[in-house]
């Protein structure tokens, strides 16, 4: 298993969220702007740029949750139910404002991953792993010798400079 910590954009426990978490993102979105299950779940999904995707099996077991604890009220709306912060729920949220704000920036963390969803990150990503898994082979068979280490670090930032020079906002 890997070590959670290390894994950029899980929760303490290596799972996506930690205990009370979800219920604290869903809280914190409703806070933010009221709205039906479907609508929470985008919005969700969004603040992770689609690295996480929420179900409706987690979602709504916790609006109800929620509701049953008093921080959100139901409201009908077009036939649908519609989620409210109550003041209640709203105090909540300005009491874990420090653990809301953790939550999203590790969500914003999770989804600059997500620009190896994109298709074209697929025709680079393959060729990138097989760099690495090289650096990785000439440096266990110099068993850390320090030329080879600074050597590979070289290549590395040469490579990155150069790449970096290929992106279009560098020459505006």
């Amino acid at each position: 298993m890997m070590n959670a910590r290390r894994t950029p954009g899980l929760g303490p426990t290596g799972r996506f969220f930690g205990p009370g978490e979800l219920r604290l993102a869903i809280l914190a979105l409703v806070a933010e702007q009221p709205g039906h299950g479907y609508q929470v779940m985008g919005r969700l999904a969004d603040r992770f740029n689609g690295t996480y995707e929420p179900s409706a099996g987690s979602i709504y077991p916790t609006l109800q949750l929620l509701e049953d604890e008093g921080l959100v009220r139901v409201e009908q709306a077009d036939g649908r139910k519609v989620y409210q912060v109550t003041d209640e729920g709203r105090r909540a949220v300005e009491e874990q404002i420090d653990e809301i704000e953790r939550l999203w920036g590790r969500a914003a963390s999770r989804g600059e991953w997500g620009m190896f969803r994109e298709p074209e990150a697929a025709e680079i990503v393959g060729p990138a792993l097989r760099l690495v898994k090289a650096a990785v082979k000439t440096l266990a068979h110099a068993h850390g010798d320090p030329r080879v280490v600074e050597r590979i670090q070289e290549i590395f930032v040469a490579a990155r400079r150069e790449i970096e020079e290929l992106d279009p906002r560098r020459h505006r």
